[in-house]
């Protein structure tokens, strides 16, 4: 888990499934046109046979902590590929040591990326196969890799991923607030200022948030946390799966407060806060805040003010919204949703 705030989607891409090579299914074309819809070509997903070549980029999921958590997969894997590309070779040795594998490892993290990305690519063209791992969980997730992905499916080298271990959803299980919707959010700003304005952005999500935190900064995004999200349930979980793992629980608050006093946390940190809690809607009070933003704004951007200033359900301030503006327009207002 390392931070990583750079990349993002520029369009829908689509990867096949893989079926074994001995399928009767003809492969789909691969190449040029990828960011178009078409399929990648099909990586592999079946068991390898013993002293099997491999070819093209697999996305493999490393333990965040106990190195038990490792699959089989993944260990067949990391033996059977031509090199392994690691955030920290360091780190990734201790694992290879370990499981007894003595694969090549190369450096690939974001500060050398624009440099080495283009060699492990070349590589890739000519047939070798490349397991990308990072220091801990599933690479891609607040980690460097999307742009080396990306531009494999671009080439239609086939990218398969090994799934594992990831700290968001450890922390989730655990953690006791509702799993059903959920938002991952990264690492925050390291500034107050940067944080507090992430944090008002998300403030009307009807979801679980998720972030990754410093143990350093954990007190202070904490008391930022309390101040724009208000009394909501939270979880913090640090030291996931390791011998000392801990998962603190209770209102934003409170844990602003236990940890702006105590002693710097070790291990890496995962945030959780719940939803908003629902509270009864004040339909005068709601009436007024609706008027008040009508007056200035958009029905649209009325509705989205609102919505985050009294964390009433948006469907609930739309209807109510649509119908206010209606009788201050003629019945001219136009349904947005």
């Amino acid at each position: 888990m390392s931070r990583q705030r750079s990349g993002g989607r520029s369009g829908a891409r689509t990867s096949a499934v893989g079926a074994p090579e001995s399928s009767s299914t003809a492969p789909p074309p691969g190449g040029k046109g990828n960011r178009r819809g078409a399929p990648s070509k099909r990586p592999r997903n079946n068991d390898l046979e013993e002293g099997e070549a491999l070819s093209g980029l697999f996305v493999t999921a490393t333990p965040i902590g106990n190195l038990g958590d490792i699959t089989l997969r993944a260990l067949e894997t990391l033996k059977a590929v031509d090199v392994i590309a690691c955030e920290d070779t360091r780190v990734t040795r201790r694992l290879l040591q370990r499981y007894d594998i003595s694969t090549s490892t190369l450096t690939y993290h974001e500060h050398n990326a624009e440099r080495v990305r283009p060699q492990l690519l070349e590589r890739l063209a000519r047939g070798d196969s490349i397991a990308l791992v990072t220091d801990a969980g599933t690479p891609l997730i607040s980690d460097p890799g999307f742009k080396l992905v990306r531009a494999a499916i671009d080439a239609g080298i086939p990218v398969t991923t090994l799934p594992g271990p990831t700290a968001m959803i450890t922390a989730l299980t655990v953690s006791g607030l509702p799993t059903d919707r959920f938002m991952f959010a990264g690492f925050l700003p390291n500034r107050s200022t940067g944080r507090r304005r992430v944090l008002e952005t998300l403030q009307a999500i009807d979801a679980t948030l998720i972030f990754y935190e410093s143990p350093r900064r954990l007190g202070a995004v904490l008391e930022d946390m309390a101040d724009i999200l208000g009394p909501r349930d939270c979880a913090v979980g640090r030291e996931l799966t390791k011998q000392f793992e801990e998962v603190t629980r209770g209102f934003v608050h409170e844990l602003a407060a236990q940890f702006a006093g105590a002693q710097t946390p070790r291990g890496e940190i995962v945030i959780m806060v719940g939803p908003p809690h629902a509270e009864p809607v004040d339909e005068a009070a709601l009436d007024r805040a609706i008027q008040s933003a009508l007056a200035q704004n958009s029905l649209r951007d009325a509705v989205d003010q609102v919505t985050a200033q009294t964390g009433a359900p948006r469907r609930a301030v739309y209807r109510r919204a649509l119908s206010l503006d209606k009788k201050r327009t003629g019945g001219s207002a136009q349904d947005i949703e």
